[in-house]
């Protein structure tokens, strides 16, 4: 039996060209290398260069973790003081702008003052009343001397005309006696009336001076109840006087405006914020972790490099620290006496002071909410932290 050999022949073969004899679908196998490629000496560099970055940020970090403690947790503080109204009323001219400049004392707004106007002028009116009240106290008092005067000359007299009488009495009564009757009966009586009568006289006469002292008296008091009701008037006068100067809002201390919403035709109540004044002072509050604070001692340099110019580091040291965690004076502060107890890191801010030639060479661009990076060294020799 004859074997049949498979070969594959084109379909359609073009015109003026030769027929290929038979091609077999079994290819030679291709002979294997003996030996391996050698490795790409580009990929042998990038590895090399790969592994020297890794081993140098590795060392780095080792090293910042062993000398160097920073944080980013850290902002821009400063003094902001709010300007509020003491008295209401309805503001009647702005004499501030955003942002600007004021110094302490400057008029910021003014309010209308009308209703404390009216209110010195009538308190005033009371003043001069109760003034007038006193003169004419001290002209009654001044009536009431005078008859006290005259009721004491007149006892003088009816002290005289008792003398008198008493001595006629004693003569009447040596002159009539059982041994001798030199008088009538109608005389001697009638020394005797006298005499009763002149007792009689000097009593009165010394009541009537009682009651013009009482009188003087009287009216010395009510003259002192004035002079204290004017003392009272005074007072609420003043306090009239400084609710009219209240009118003018002025600024608390030296600094920029900022938070502004205090607008002509406002009607304002007390305490209620009208702006804010930001001075020029500000620091840096870094929350540092409690596990970082082991080398930290006031004093120390600090570098600080704000977020809006990280080209610009500033120098800093490390002033005070807080006497408490950012937790413990939170709203609600942990309570760590349960049972689902979980340990958390704990931040404590410290605050950072700057440089007031680094403060002023920003020109204000340095204020209080930016965020910042605080670095301290802990390899610091005593001298550079007492100098710093």
């Amino acid at each position: 039996m004859s074997t049949s050999r498979t070969q594959t022949e084109p379909a359609f073969t073009p015109a003026g060209v030769a027929r290929s004899p038979a091609v077999s679908l079994v290819e030679p196998s291709q002979p294997e290398p003996s030996a391996k490629a050698p490795p790409n000496r580009r990929v042998l560099i990038i590895a090399a260069l790969f592994a020297m970055a890794a081993i140098g940020a590795g060392g780095r970090m080792w090293w910042k973790s062993h000398y160097f403690v920073e944080t980013d947790d850290a902002y821009v503080a400063g003094h902001v003081h709010p300007v509020s109204t003491r008295i209401a009323g309805v503001v009647s001219a702005v004499l501030i702008k955003d942002n600007q400049t004021v110094r302490k004392g400057d008029v910021i707004a003014e309010l209308d003052p009308a209703d404390q106007r009216v209110k010195v002028e009538q308190i005033e009116a009371q003043i001069g009343t109760a003034e007038q009240q006193v003169i004419q106290a001290d002209a009654r008092i001044a009536q009431a001397r005078a008859q006290a005067n005259g009721a004491t000359a007149q006892v003088a007299q009816s002290a005289a005309e008792l003398q008198r009488a008493r001595q006629d009495a004693d003569r009447y009564g040596q002159l009539y006696s059982t041994q001798m009757k030199a008088v009538s009966k109608s005389e001697f009586d009638a020394a005797n009336a006298k005499l009763a009568s002149a007792t009689a006289d000097l009593s009165a006469r010394r009541d009537s001076v009682s009651a013009a002292q009482a009188q003087i008296g009287a009216e010395q008091a009510s003259r002192d109840v004035i002079k204290a009701q004017i003392q009272v008037l005074k007072a609420q006068l003043k306090e009239a006087q400084q609710q009219l100067a209240y009118n003018r809002i002025v600024a608390p201390v030296s600094g920029r405006i900022g938070k502004r919403t205090i607008e002509v035709g406002m009607r304002v109540e007390p305490g209620q914020q009208l702006a804010a004044i930001v001075q020029e002072d500000v620091w840096v509050v870094a929350n540092f972790k409690e596990t970082q604070l082991e080398g930290l001692r006031s004093g120390q340099q600090v570098e600080v490099k704000v977020d809006t110019m990280p080209d610009k580091p500033l120098i800093g040291r490390i002033d005070s620290f807080a006497p408490g965690s950012g937790a413990q004076f939170a709203l609600l502060p942990p309570d760590n006496a349960t049972g689902n107890f979980t340990k958390i890191v704990q931040r404590i801010p410290v605050k950072i002071v700057l440089r007031p030639e680094d403060i002023a060479a920003l020109d204000g661009r340095l204020v209080p909410g930016m965020s910042a990076l605080a670095e301290v060294k802990l390899s610091q020799p005593e001298h550079a932290k007492s100098a710093s």
